[in-house]
């Protein structure tokens, strides 16, 4: 007796499928439902939108991913939205990811690049999505390179990726673009304003935004501190030495000079074969963040961790025990051991 087919199982392969289909045809609608399919926690939403990756995965890898971070106040958006609209007046295809924190009180994140990049949103050859982090750094590595894979599928050859401009998750979105931009203002009191150790370690080019009109010679002048900065260090790569550029988002100078960089710097990296061994780098470095990502949610998701979490934190809050303790005790909750032991 032959079993009946499972129906059920037949559309959702069908469902999802159909919304691959959609994003490989271009179709916006589709593609907003495959972002919010990736973005999603829930189990079997997961189970779906990694199939549906599956689908896209052969279709993805032909863009140039560039990762855009920058001080507050620098004008990123101004920056990205005028970037995006002469690409696009080069026949590109143009995708804005921004990676937008989540508040850690409300849970509620900003989501306001399609307000803030108007003109660009505006444009049927341009895209843009705030993705919330949802608190977590490998909130930002999944959802943002998920996402990246969906937009390469649907056509868009440049992928801009902004951070909030803070902390690891600039490191984060390094990992995970092929060149690094970090934007920085012109005279703002010490030439070397907001700009860190760290940072000039993994950017591939430092521009020095607003250098128009009466902030001109301010630009030049941060600009040439910024070079004597980077003389010091070492560079990322053997093969290239981060340029020092001024530009300007409101009135457009610049950008060619500056695109024309990056340009560069993607034939000497294809040249030498770093560009791939750095694609490489991107997949092992999406796998670990989500591993570490799922490894911490399993692990807190245990019957009576969370319970268990709140009362040492309460204790570690109260200095009643030490934060190491609190982490051993923990760690022995969840059933693993550590290097120290509680006295």
């Amino acid at each position: 007796m032959t079993s009946e087919p499972n129906t059920s199982s037949q559309r959702y392969q069908k469902t999802v499928k159909e919304l691959a289909d959609g994003v490989l045809a271009g179709d916006r609608a589709a593609i907003g439902r495959a972002i919010t399919l990736v973005e999603s926690n829930n189990s079997s939403r997961r189970k779906a939108a990694q199939e549906m990756l599956q689908c896209l995965l052969p279709h993805s890898g032909q863009s140039y991913r560039v990762g855009i971070t920058g001080v507050p106040g620098v004008g990123k958006s101004t920056f990205i939205e005028a970037l995006g609209q002469r690409l696009i007046g080069d026949g590109r295809k143009v995708a804005v990811l921004a990676v937008d924190p989540t508040s850690s009180r409300t849970q509620g994140s900003i989501l306001g690049d399609k307000t803030r990049m108007a003109n660009l949103a505006a444009d049927s050859r341009a895209f843009i999505r705030p993705s919330p982090s949802s608190g977590t750094l490998g909130g930002v590595a999944r959802a943002t390179r998920e996402t990246m894979v969906v937009m390469e599928a649907a056509g868009y050859d440049v992928l801009l990726v902004e951070t909030v401009g803070v902390g690891q998750s600039e490191v984060t979105v390094a990992e995970m673009t092929d060149f690094f931009l970090a934007l920085m203002l012109p005279g703002a009191g010490d030439e070397l304003q907001g700009i860190k150790k760290g940072l000039l370690e993994i950017a591939d080019m430092i521009a020095v935004n607003k250098a128009d009109g009466e902030n001109a010679a301010r630009a030049e002048a941060a600009r040439r501190e910024y070079s004597a900065a980077l003389h010091i260090m070492v560079p990322a790569s053997q093969y290239w030495s981060p340029p020092v550029v001024k530009c300007s988002g409101l009135s457009g100078e610049g950008l060619d000079d500056l695109w024309a960089e990056i340009d560069r710097h993607r034939e000497v990296m294809q040249a030498n074969g770093e560009f791939d061994r750095r694609r490489q780098d991107q997949q092992g470095g999406w796998m670990r963040a989500m591993l570490e990502d799922r490894l911490l949610r399993g692990y807190l998701d245990k019957d009576g961790v969370q319970v268990m979490l709140q009362e040492v934190n309460a204790a570690v809050c109260a200095a009643d025990i030490t934060a190491p303790q609190g982490v051993e005790r923990v760690l022995k909750a969840i059933g693993l051991s550590s290097d120290f032991g509680e006295t």
